[in-house]
Parts: C-alpha cells; sequence; structure tokens
C-alpha cells in the first residue's frame, strides 16, 4: 500500500510539473521546496527546472497594449526577471516560457569567481524579502557568451555586468564586458551598486563615473563599428544614495548619453525590517 501510495505521489507531481500546473506549484512544489532546502538551493533547483521545462508555461498570448518601445528595442510586455536569478544564463529559454518580457542575466564578471562564502542568501518570510550578500558569483564571460550564442532569440535579453574582486582595473573589466557582449545582448547593465563587492559602489561617485562612462563609451563605438550593432548601455546605482548624490549621477548621465539608470539594486539599510534580521 506505501509503494503504491508513493507511486501515485510521483505520478502525480511528475504530471503536474509536465503540465505545469499553477496550482501544485504554488501550494505544493514551492512550500516543499522552500521547507527542504536553503534559498540558494531552492534558487538553484528553480533554474534547473526552467532549464528542462518543467516549470508552468504561460497560455495566454500578450496583447497588443502591452507592447513597449524603448531604447530601440520592442517588448512583448512590460514585466520582466532581473539579474541574480539567473546569473550564468542557464534557462533563458525556459524562463520566458512564463510570459515574460525581457530577461537580465548576471551579474557576470570577466573570470570566474566563487562570491562569498555560504551561507550568503536568508529568507525572511515576515517581510516578504531575502537577504543575499552573494558577492558576485559568477562561471565568466566565457562561459555566459557561449550560452548564449546558442540561446533561441525569443524575448528581450540584457546582461549584467560586474567586475571581479581582486580586479585591479574596475573600468577594463566593464570594457571587457561591452567588448564580449555587445553582439549577443539586446541591452548591457553597468553594475556599479552592489554592496557585496569591496569599492564598487565608490564608482558612483561623481569623476570616478564620468571616467568610467568615457571608456565605455569608447568601446560602444568600437562595437557598433565591429559588429553594426549599438547595444543600451543601462547603469544601475545604490537605493541608498543621496539625493544630491543621484542628482550628481544624473548630470553625468544626461552629459554621456547613457540610455538609462536606476536605482533598484539592494540596499545595505535593515531599519525597515523585522527586528530578528539583526541576529544575522
Amino acid at each position: 500500500m506505501a509503494i503504491l501510495s508513493a507511486g501515485g505521489i510521483t505520478a502525480f507531481a511528475t504530471i503536474s510539473l509536465y503540465q505545469g500546473n499553477e496550482k501544485f506549484y504554488k501550494n505544493v512544489a514551492m512550500p516543499s521546496l522552500h521547507f527542504f532546502f536553503s534559498p540558494e538551493t531552492s534558487q538553484n533547483i528553480g533554474i534547473m527546472a526552467a532549464k528542462w521545462a518543467l516549470i508552468p508555461k504561460c497560455k495566454v498570448e500578450d496583447g497588443p497594449l502591452l507592447k513597449t518601445s524603448l531604447w530601440g528595442l520592442e517588448f512583448s510586455n512590460p514585466i520582466g526577471i532581473a539579474a541574480g536569478l539567473d546569473k550564468n544564463a542557464q534557462a533563458p529559454s525556459g524562463l520566458f516560457r512564463c510570459g515574460i518580457g525581457f530577461l537580465e542575466v548576471g551579474t557576470v564578471t570577466p573570470v570566474p569567481q566563487d562570491g562569498n562564502p555560504k551561507p550568503r542568501i536568508f529568507s525572511l518570510p515576515e517581510d516578504e524579502a531575502l537577504i543575499n550578500r552573494c558577492g558576485f558569483n559568477s562561471k565568466g564571460h566565457e562561459y555566459v557568451k557561449k550560452r548564449l550564442v546558442v540561446r533561441d532569440k525569443r524575448g528581450i535579453l540584457g546582461v549584467n555586468l560586474g567586475k571581479n574582486k581582486e580586479s585591479e582595473s574596475a573600468e577594463e573589466d566593464y570594457v571587457q564586458g561591452i567588448k564580449e557582449f555587445s553582439f549577443t545582448a539586446d541591452y548591457l547593465t553597468v553594475n556599479v551598486s552592489s554592496p557585496n563587492t569591496p569599492g564598487l559602489r565608490s564608482l558612483q561617485k561623481k569623476k570616478e563615473l564620468e571616467n568610467l562612462l568615457d571608456k565605455i563609451s569608447m568601446q560602444v563605438l568600437q562595437a557598433r563599428d565591429q559588429t553594426y550593432k549599438k547595444p543600451p548601455i543601462l547603469l544601475k546605482i545604490s537605493p541608498d544614495l543621496t539625493y544630491e548624490e543621484k542628482e550628481d549621477i544624473a548630470s553625468v548621465v544626461m552629459r554621456k548619453k547613457v540610455n538609462s539608470y536606476f536605482d533598484k539594486n539592494s540596499s545595505g539599510l535593515k531599519k525597515y525590517l523585522f527586528p530578528l534580521i539583526f541576529l544575522i
């Protein structure tokens, strides 16, 4: 009887996974994943499920009212997945099955690095949030580039660029990223705002940012000459900056003709979180 019950449960779960049963995912799969595994392991399992098309497929086509034009790109809808989920472009095709309009992979560093020691992701159920201090764990430019070359071309795909922790030149790391991904990405994000990489946020200072964007602009022009493609460049800054600091950044961005910037990276502030967070 126990064998039959286990077999029935396994069969039901397999069929539900294959069919993309949303109720099964919401009420069974996700709670089980969070109960039995750490947040980072849960994320990795989710990426593998997406890679093998074991996540629900969106059965509704995007209507014309959802279409969005931005930076010369045509988005089927304005809902997307930010960098940090599929760090190494393991599952772009599977994630686009969910019905998203765009996906940003990364953060990607020039050479592979492990990031910070584990555990480095902590679940905060009371706040419906996570604390992460991953530190740009990445398989590097070469690995991600190979993954993107062979992907199917559905959806808008961006690449989030970072620097290696031990790099002697942050500027050269970003320039190398522009060079590597200008042909394979629809847009590129220059991430200078992670709180988990020492010295990275200093690149948000006015003078340092001007120098960085000058070098990036030169590489973008070279990429355009070589590939006849000029990908939009986005700048990712910290949400913890003061109003005056954001004004300085905005003035630099306007002069350097960056396509856009946004301040939605991880915050280093904990004052709005559930009090137990200070025990982590």
